[in-house]
């Protein structure tokens, strides 16, 4: 499996232009394409959220505000695009053409998580921001929609892009089939890093062995790899894993999504979300 095709969604902010800067990072490793997708809201669509009782210059006025901010919003992405572009000297390419890296720009018009969802299932790649813990709405639809209606590898890129990553990989494995998706799609990711470490924390759900018996696994790659059962210190697992990624010197995370339901990471917590919340490496799950 080669990554070749990634989507990244632009939305004229800050906060996913470290998303888009680590997509273009990854084309030039990989010689890869980015599809950069900017979906443009459709100002009549604030008129059923804007309440009974408004006058008609009143609608027309807040929709004629919602259509400059979007105006606004798609000049910047488009700016940004083509500087990062020129900065980090990707070619704009709209037909692919299989030599090196290349970008394309484009733009939709309707809500932003449902293209991502439905451009995602095509692409081998899906970059969007970490969500942090008290993320906007619209990127925590972008981030679901990319977690649970793809089918595909995401990698959620934190709020500072680090200047190069991919040197060195952390693979968080419970042995889960989430936890094998994202190794397998992630794998052309890890074979171009220069070392590996395995984590696993050893529990009810999950046996201590398994982090040397992937790394057995692996070694058949002829990948430089070593295995590491974290203590667990009494605090949540993903809590544990983070500090371990920085005591190692990781500088990104692979790991599954949600091996238990979202209902009950909601009640109980769980390591996913913990990472969404806390992370500061890019992520690279899938579920």
């Amino acid at each position: 499996m080669t990554i070749k095709n990634i989507l990244v969604s632009l939305d004229g902010t800050d906060a996913t232009r470290p998303a888009l800067e680590i997509s273009l990072s990854v084309a030039r490793k990989l010689n890869a394409h980015v599809d950069v997708l900017h979906v443009k809201t459709d100002s009549k669509s604030v008129v059923p959220l804007l309440g009974e009782g408004m006058s008609g210059n009143m609608i027309e006025e807040m929709i004629e505000f919602a259509e400059k901010e979007t105006d606004e919003r798609s000049t910047n992405a488009r700016s940004l695009f083509d500087i990062k572009c020129s900065e980090m000297e990707i070619p704009i390419a709209n037909k692919p053409d299989g030599n090196g890296p290349s970008a394309r720009w484009v733009e939709k018009v309707g809500r932003e998580e449902e293209f991502v969802a439905k451009m995602g299932r095509l692409a081998d790649m899906i970059v969007v921001p970490l969500p942090g813990a008290d993320p906007e709405p619209s990127v925590a639809m972008t981030v679901n929609a990319a977690l649970f209606e793809t089918g595909r590898l995401v990698l959620l890129a934190p709020a500072k892009a680090p200047q190069d990553f991919g040197e060195k990989a952390a693979i968080a494995w419970n042995g889960s089939v989430q936890s094998a998706r994202a190794l397998t799609a992630a794998m052309p990711m890890i074979e171009n890093a220069k070392s590996t470490v395995i984590m696993t924390a050893a529990g009810l759900r999950t046996e201590g062995e398994g982090a040397a018996q992937l790394a057995e696994s692996l070694a058949w790659r002829g990948l430089p790899v070593d295995a590491q059962v974290l203590e667990h210190g009494g605090g949540p697992v993903g809590s544990e894993l983070l500090k371990a990624c920085h005591e190692t010197g990781a500088d990104y995370l692979v790991m599954g999504a949600y091996t238990r339901s979202r209902l009950r990471q909601w009640i109980l917590g769980g390591v996913t979300s913990y990472v969404l919340e806390n992370a500061e490496l890019p992520v690279l799950m899938a579920r």
